[in-house]
Order: C-alpha cells, then sequence, then structure tokens
C-alpha cells in the first residue's frame, strides 16, 4: 500500500525527470539561443509566467529557470506540499510541451489540439458569462469502452460542458467517430498526461485576461480559479502516479478530481471522489462542482447543446442547403393579439426536406408568431438575432446569416435520424418560450415551403425590415431618454462596466441598445440595468455625471469616470472579449484596428494578442480601446479624436466586413466616397513606413488632423 501524498510526489519526481530529459536533449540539439515562440499568445510560456514571473523566449531561459520548478516540488509530509508540488508537475509539463514548440509550431500537426491560442481563450468569454459553457472537464486515459467514451462525451456535450480529452480517450474518440475540435468544444488536447500543461495554460489566461490578475500573484490565481473558473477532472482507471502528481494541482485550483480507481487511492471529500460506477461520472462531477444544468425539454431526434454552435456541415456531409443568397428563404418574428395565437401550433405549409434529393437545394422560412401583454415590436428583431443560436446548437444544423439572407445546412446525420422542417420549429418555439417568458405568453410557428407563398411573403418581410431599419437608424445616443448598463462579464472581469448606448454596442458585439433593453424588461434585477442621461459634462468627449454614478457604483468603486467617445481620456473599460481593439499608430497619427481572428501582424509592430494583453481585465489603457466590431461604422466612434477618419489600418477581412456601413459613414461626415479603399491592410502594409507611403498615395485625411499625442 502506498499513501496518496506519496504517490503524488512519486509523480512529481517523475515529471521532473521526464522534463530534465527533455530539456537536455533539446538544448543539445538547438542551442540555447533557440527561440521558444507558443504560437498566438502574448503570454509566452503561461505557466512559467503565473507562477515564476517569468517571460520565456529561448531554451537558455527555460534551461535557466529550471531549478525553481525543481523547487515547487517540495516532498515534505503537509497538504500544502502536495498542492505546491502539484503546479510542480505543471511546470515541468510546460517544459517538456514548450521543447516540443522549440522544434516545431506544429508539433502536434492535425491529430492533437496542443496549444490553444490567446483567440480561443478569448472566445470563451462570453459564453462563460451568459451560462452557454457552465464548467469543464479534462477526461484522462481510456474509458472501459469506445461505446461507454462516446457516451461519457457526448452526455457531456449534451450538458455544453466544455471538454478536454487526454489520452487514449482521444482513440476511443476516434474510432466511433465523434466530431472534435475547439468549435464543437471537445478538444483532443495530447497524447500524454503532460499535454494537461496546455489546458492549465488556458485556465491562467483567463485569469490574467479576464481578471487583470498580475503574473506572481499565486494568491489571486488560486482564487480566480476557484472561484470562476468550474472545472473537473475525470480520471480513468488505472490511474498511474504521474497523473496523480498533476492532481494535486488541480485540487488546488479548486477541481475536483472525480475517478473509479480504487487501487492505493484515498477519498478526499469534495476533491477527490472515487466513483466506481463510470456511468455516473457525469451526475458526480456536476454535484461536486455544484453545476446546475438547466435543460430545455425540446421533441426533436437529436441532440441539442450550445457545444454544437461551432458545428461546420460540409456539402459532402449535408442533407439539404437551405439558402437565401439563392432562394426566397427568410425568417420574421411578429406580434400578434391573443386571440390570434395558438400556442405551441406548428404548421408547414409546403412539402418538407424529405421531398428532394440529398445534396439539394430547398427554399424554406419560417415565421414564428408570438403574443403578451408586455411584448413589444422592438423585441421581435432581438428575439430574431437569437435564431442564429438557437438552432445551431442542434446537431447536426448549421445557421449562418440573418434576415432573408439566412442558410441552414441539415447534416445526413440528423435527417436519417428523424430531423424535418418540423423540427425547426419546435426547437424555436421552445426556446422563444423559455427565454423569453417574461413577456411571451403564447407562441406559434409557421413554416413555408411553397415558392408561390415564399415570394409573396418574403415581399411581405422585407417592408417590415425597412420599417425596422427606419427606426434603428433613428435611434441615436441624442435622441433615447436613457442609456443601459452591462455587467454580465463581471462573473470573470470584476471591474469591468459596459454603458450600452444606440451608437455604442457592448464590446462583445452581442449586446445592442435593443438588446440591453430588451434583457431589462426581461430581468428587471439582471444584468442589464437603465443608466440616465440627465447631467452631462461634456458632450464631446461623451462624460454624464449620473453615467460616471453607476460606473462607480457597478465597478464596485474601480472606476471613477469614462467618457464614451474618446480612446485618450477615461475610455471604456474591456473584460477581454472584445471582437476588436485599437491602438494608437503614433507614426501616422491615426489608429490600427485588427480583430481577434486575425493573427498576423499590424503596422504596430504588434498581434491582437500583444495588443490585447495591454487591455482588459476591467482596466482603462489611454491610447487602447476594445470594442465591437459594429462600433467602426458609428460617428460615435473617437468621436472626440475625430472619428472614424483616425482608421488608418485593419486586416482586409474586417475591411470588408465593415466596408458598406463605414463607407456610409464616412460619406456622411466627411463627403468622402469610398472611404475603406483608403485604409490600409496586410496586403499593402504590415509596417510603419509602408503604411505612411500608402496613405500619402491615397490622401488619408488623417493626414490634416491635428496631432493625437
Amino acid at each position: 500500500m502506498k499513501l496518496l501524498f506519496n504517490r503524488v510526489f512519486d509523480g512529481v519526481d517523475e515529471m521532473y525527470a521526464i522534463a530534465e530529459k527533455t530539456l537536455n536533449e533539446t538544448v543539445k540539439e538547438l542551442g540555447e539561443a533557440a527561440p521558444i515562440t507558443m504560437p498566438n499568445t502574448a503570454y509566452f510560456l503561461a505557466n512559467h509566467l503565473t507562477y515564476l514571473s517569468k517571460k520565456v523566449t529561448t531554451l537558455g531561459e527555460l534551461k535557466a529557470c529550471f531549478p525553481e520548478v525543481k523547487a515547487w516540488m517540495p516532498h515534505e509530509q503537509r497538504l500544502g506540499d502536495v498542492f505546491k508540488s502539484g503546479f510542480g508537475t505543471v511546470l515541468a509539463a510546460e517544459v517538456i510541451e514548450a521543447c516540443k514548440y522549440a522544434r516545431s509550431d506544429k508539433p502536434y500537426g492535425d491529430e492533437y489540439w496542443g496549444h490553444m491560442s490567446d483567440a480561443e481563450v478569448r472566445e470563451l468569454g462570453v459564453p462563460l458569462v451568459t451560462g452557454d459553457i457552465p464548467g469543464f472537464v479534462v477526461i484522462i486515459g481510456p474509458a472501459p469502452s469506445d461505446e461507454e467514451a462516446a457516451e461519457l462525451i457526448k452526455g457531456y456535450q449534451s450538458r455544453a460542458i466544455f471538454v478536454f480529452l487526454i489520452g487514449g480517450i482521444i482513440d476511443q474518440a476516434k474510432r466511433m467517430n465523434l466530431n472534435m475540435g475547439f468549435p464543437v468544444r471537445v478538444v483532443p488536447v495530447g497524447p500524454d498526461i503532460w499535454s494537461v500543461a496546455h489546458i492549465i495554460a488556458v485556465v491562467n489566461r483567463a485569469a490574467m485576461i479576464f481578471g487583470a490578475v498580475q503574473p506572481g500573484d499565486r494568491e489571486g490565481f488560486d482564487h480566480y480559479t476557484f472561484h470562476r473558473i468550474r472545472a473537473f477532472v475525470n480520471a480513468f482507471a488505472p490511474v498511474p502516479d504521474i497523473v496523480v502528481g498533476c492532481g494535486g494541482g488541480a485540487i488546488a485550483m479548486g477541481f475536483p478530481v472525480i475517478t473509479n480507481d480504487t487501487k492505493d487511492m484515498w477519498p478526499v471529500p469534495k476533491s477527490l471522489i472515487i466513483q466506481e460506477d463510470t456511468k455516473d461520472f457525469i451526475e458526480t462531477s456536476l454535484e461536486a462542482r455544484d453545476i446546475k444544468i438547466k435543460v430545455t425539454k425540446i421533441d426533436i431526434p437529436v441532440a441539442f447543446s450550445t457545444a454544437f454552435e461551432g458545428e461546420i456541415i460540409r456539402r459532402n456531409d449535408m442533407q439539404v442547403d437551405i439558402d437565401g443568397s439563392r432562394m426566397d428563404c427568410f425568417e420574421w418574428v411578429r406580434t400578434l393579439e391573443s386571440t390570434e395565437v395558438e400556442d405551441h401550433r406548428i404548421e408547414l405549409f409546403g412539402p418538407d426536406i424529405d421531398s428532394v434529393p440529398a445534396g439539394s437545394r430547398f427554399a424554406l422560412a419560417y415565421i414564428v408568431e408570438v403574443s403578451g401583454k408586455s411584448m413589444q415590436s422592438d423585441f421581435e428583431p432581438v428575439f430574431e438575432r437569437k435564431f442564429h443560436n438557437f438552432l445551431n446548437c442542434v446537431e447536426g444544423v448549421m445557421h449562418t446569416g440573418q434576415r432573408d439572407l439566412i442558410r441552414i445546412r441539415v447534416s445526413k446525420a440528423a435527417f436519417e435520424a428523424g430531423f424535418r422542417a418540423k423540427h425547426i420549429g419546435e426547437v424555436l418555439y421552445a426556446k422563444v418560450k423559455s427565454d423569453y417568458e417574461a413577456v411571451v405568453d403564447k407562441c406559434q410557428v409557421k413554416i413555408y415551403t411553397n415558392p408561390e407563398d415564399l415570394k409573396r411573403l418574403r415581399a411581405d418581410v422585407n417592408k417590415v425590415y425597412e420599417v425596422r431599419d427606419a427606426r434603428l437608424k433613428s435611434l441615436t445616443d441624442e435622441s433615447v431618454e436613457v442609456f443601459y448598463n452591462c455587467i454580465l462579464c463581471q462573473s470573470f472581469s470584476p471591474s469591468h462596466v459596459c454603458i450600452v448606448t444606440p451608437e455604442r454596442l457592448g464590446l462583445c458585439g452581442a449586446v445592442s441598445w435593443l438588446d440591453a433593453k430588451a434583457t431589462n424588461e426581461l430581468d428587471p434585477n439582471g444584468p442589464c440595468q437603465v443608466v440616465t442621461k440627465e447631467r452631462v459634462i461634456d458632450d464631446n468627449l461623451g462624460i454624464w455625471e449620473d453615467v460616471n454614478e453607476v460606473v462607480n457604483s457597478s465597478s464596485h468603486g474601480a472606476l471613477q469616470q469614462v467618457t464614451l467617445y474618446s480612446i485618450l481620456q477615461d475610455p471604456m473599460t474591456s473584460c477581454g472579449c472584445f471582437e476588436c481593439i485599437c491602438g494608437i499608430e503614433p507614426t501616422s497619427n491615426g489608429v490600427v484596428i485588427v480583430n481577434r481572428e486575425h493573427a498576423g501582424m499590424t503596422p504596430l509592430g504588434m498581434t491582437f494578442s500583444e495588443m490585447a494583453s495591454m487591455t482588459g481585465g476591467g482596466v482603462q489603457t489611454p491610447g487602447f480601446m476594445g470594442h465591437g466590431k459594429q462600433f467602426i461604422s458609428s460617428k460615435k466612434f473617437m468621436k472626440a479624436e475625430g472619428g472614424p477618419a483616425r482608421i488608418v489600418w485593419m486586416p482586409k477581412a474586417l475591411k470588408d466586413f465593415v466596408s458598406t456601413k463605414l463607407n456610409a459613414t464616412a460619406q456622411e461626415l466627411y463627403g468622402i466616397e469610398d472611404y475603406t479603399s483608403m485604409i490600409a491592410d496586410e496586403t499593402v502594409s504590415e509596417d510603419a513606413e509602408t503604411l505612411i507611403a500608402f496613405l500619402s498615395e491615397k490622401g488619408h485625411p488623417v493626414l490634416n488632423l491635428a496631432p493625437l499625442l
């Protein structure tokens, strides 16, 4: 019999020995000057930065701090030493993984995921704070059978738990043909236990990005991970000592370990739980981490979970393609009197999707008709925008676009499981009734597939869209009586506050003024509260005394003042999940904007990750500002510094995305046609010198503006 503490220490020693051997061999092969660059991150080796405050960039620097790793592996028979040794195991694991990345920036090829980028960490921000990802599980080792492995993974997926896989369970998932990858929230991290370093790096970067926890603040990291990251571990028997060593670190971070191994394994209440029946792993794990899953029962033949939102359906896997760009397709919410709506009535007018051969295009539209005493017409487009999320949660269904440019693909697998047009109605009914129960009393769905109906109804709905667009255009910061705050992200970024206005949406891109209004109506005590704007201080900078009072109270005193229209004076804080970040480019006197999907360099000499690391966590950083994509074309974008005329560079994909609205804004403000053609992108410049040459050639208006600094 071996005591649990001794198992941890033996595992720690084993990981250290492997790390030492790997490091020495890699240094001998590549030399101490060889660079270590983890792809697309501004946080170096994140665990070394977290615990040792070391920015490791070369093998020599890694070797120099290796003795400090050993110092994190005390072997006294005390609980604190077990926990510290667990962290030491993570550091040693990161050494092993770093050596792989010193040899290649893609050491795992396409077989395993390995390192996860800063952009991927930031993508987790919104679903974590909204509860769309209620927690994380790390599954280690092969399950008793391939079938049980698939059942466990899909069980977590159906509950929206983000799944990390290590070791033999990855091979089992492959044999069962499970769809894996970051977008579907089932990540095959690596074949060996030391790849766990990548998972802990995600956790620690989340603390730095969203929580503004500083390197070296172990207490701050422990507090953040314990209280804000709901994670746990499932380890299948037999659990070797090296995994037990890693488990010490997991438990220290607040992540309970659930295992079916009973040999030399000693239960620790709420931390190390022995569950011999592996079929009960899910319920035992959720209970251990106090995760309560809200289940919306939907009568469909496939699974429904936010885990499927990133699922891509390729042409070869597609049963039908509902394509609004080529056919009459649309989605429409309209409010009717109560007598006109029969609750849960779902009707199909025309042939079903089984009437055409596999791979065919298909015309389809759906009208969701609602009634309710508190329902407002302003909520209709809010509901419609959520249809994208609702339908993407269906396993085997992919939805893109909106209004009359929707595109929906149904996979062959979903079709074979029995998915048909009426199930679209079931999903929309269930989610509208559950998510908007405060304003929707009754709901019915009408699905149309007859070409003559679709043509007639599309003409009708386009008139509705035009009325809505006119309404939205009339909504300005000056025309409304109130703004709203949004503190959704405070579960991860405690001092961050968004002020949402008609002309400035939330920096995550997910909350418009109408969204915030609807959220407040649905839940008056929820994350979006009314903010009055009666006592203006400076309408050019965007400062109101009553706005500042709300910012101060909502940030728990961390912030005193915010300007809504300036990047230089008390700019809006960022939580870390912003769609874009802009920063001053001093040579041109303008600003560079980069979106998180862009991995390349900017003329500032920094990538998105490097720029983003300078803000976030609820702090104000004059000269840098996180924001949503749609804010770029707003007349209030950097209004105090000259507005959109300051934009000198952005990635081409982002420029293409905002061009129509941004060009219209520039035409109205400055009389400039095709303004985006004057803005540089990565195809013409990634440095200041070529940027200035391009701006001069195009006669960019920034060249005539007053200096920013």
